[in-house]
C-alpha cells in the first residue's frame, strides 16, 4: 500500500485561499450542527520551550489526526515554529488516504478562520484591516485577505519580515504597531507572550480575531478588555481551557453564557455583532475539523499532482 505525501508546497498548490475559506466555513457549520465531530486537542507538554498536540476529528467520510508541535523559540535557531503531520483516513475502511505537512495545513486553516470571523463579526463599513505578526500563519492570513480582494496593512516586531511579506502580497506596512492595532479589523497572530491590547485600549466598533494565544499561559488581550467586548470562539471546550479566554475564565470575568461559538452565528442560530459601537473579539484555538476540511480538499487532488508516495 502506498500513500501520497503532501509537502508544504504541495498543500499550497492543492488548496487555494478561496478553497480553504470555503472548506473551513463549511467545517464550522458542520461542527455546529453536529455532523462533524472532534475531541478537544490534547497538549503533551515536553518543556518550557514548547509542546506537542494531538488533534483528532471525523466527518464527511473521513477521519483525521494531526500530530503537531509549537515551539515559539525555534525561528531563532533556524527552525520552524510549527512542525508535524496530518494523517487522513477513510472512515469506512480505516485505510490511510494521505499524509500532509501539518504546518501548511495549519497556516491555511488559521488564515481562513481569522478571515471568516472578521467578515462575519466586523461592523458594516469597516475600512481598515491589519494583521499583527508576519510569521508563517500571519503571512498566510494576509495572503487570504488579499486573495479575497481586501486591502491589508502589516506589522511585525521584525520590520524587514513585514516588508518582505508586504512586497510579496501587494500589502502595506503600518507606520507603527499603534496604527495597526487601531484598525477597524485586526488579526493578531503572535506567539502570545505579550499583551497587545492593555486595559482600555480597544476602540468601540473594532473587531479583533485573536489567533496567537492558542495554548495555556498565552494572551494577546488584557483580561479587563474581555469584560468590555462581545466574545466569540471556535470551540468553547478548547477556548475555556487553553485559549485567549482561559485567563478570563480563571479570573471569573468570562462565563459560558458570555461566549458564542462562531459556528452558531454562521448557521443563524446565534446573534453576531449587535451594533456598530460594539467591540467583538474572536478567540481561535484551532479546530481539528478545520484541519480535516483542508486535508479533504488536498487529498481530492492527489491524482492531479506529481506527489511522492510512501510505502506502508
Amino acid at each position: 500500500m502506498t500513500v501520497p505525501f503532501f509537502s508544504g508546497a504541495d498543500v499550497e498548490r492543492a488548496v487555494s485561499p478561496h478553497e480553504a475559506y470555503d472548506a473551513v466555513k463549511a467545517a464550522f457549520i458542520a461542527h455546529a450542527r453536529g455532523d462533524w465531530t472532534m475531541l478537544p486537542k490534547l497538549y503533551v507538554t515536553s518543556s518550557a520551550n514548547g509542546d506537542f498536540r494531538a488533534m483528532p476529528a471525523t466527518g464527511g467520510g473521513h477521519a483525521v489526526l494531526k500530530w503537531v508541535t509549537s515551539f515559539p523559540g525555534n525561528p531563532a535557531k533556524g527552525l520552524p515554529t510549527v512542525t508535524g503531520v496530518v494523517l487522513l483516513s477513510d472512515s469506512e475502511t480505516g485505510a490511510l488516504v494521505a499524509m500532509l505537512d501539518a504546518a501548511a495545513v495549519t497556516a491555511l486553516r488559521t488564515a481562513a478562520a481569522a478571515v471568516i470571523a472578521a467578515e462575519t463579526l466586523c461592523r458594516s463599513g469597516a475600512e481598515t484591516t491589519a494583521v499583527i505578526g508576519c510569521g508563517v500563519n500571519g503571512a498566510e492570513t494576509a495572503r487570504m485577505f488579499r486573495a479575497l480582494g481586501g486591502e491589508v496593512m502589516l506589522w511585525d516586531v521584525d520590520a524587514a519580515r513585514a516588508s518582505v511579506v508586504a512586497d510579496r502580497l501587494g500589502a502595506t506596512v503600518a507606520s507603527s504597531q499603534q496604527e495597526a492595532l487601531a484598525s477597524d479589523i485586526v488579526v493578531t497572530v503572535t506567539p502570545g507572550r505579550d499583551v497587545l491590547y492593555p486595559e482600555g485600549s480597544l476602540r468601540g466598533g473594532q473587531h479583533v480575531s485573536m489567533m496567537g494565544a492558542d495554548g495555556p499561559g498565552k494572551a494577546e488581550v488584557a483580561v479587563a478588555e474581555l469584560a468590555r467586548a462581545d466574545l466569540f470562539c471556535d470551540d468553547w471546550e478548547q477556548a475555556s481551557h487553553g485559549g485567549e479566554l482561559a485567563a478570563g475564565v480563571a479570573a471569573g470575568v468570562v462565563t459560558r453564557d458570555r461566549v458564542t461559538d462562531l459556528g452558531r452565528v454562521l448557521t443563524n442560530e446565534a446573534e453576531g455583532r449587535r451594533s456598530s459601537r460594539d467591540i467583538t473579539l474572536f478567540d481561535s484555538t484551532g479546530l481539528a475539523v478545520q484541519d480535516l476540511a483542508i486535508a479533504k480538499v488536498a487529498a481530492a487532488k492527489a491524482d492531479q499532482l506529481d506527489l511522492p508516495r510512501l510505502e506502508l
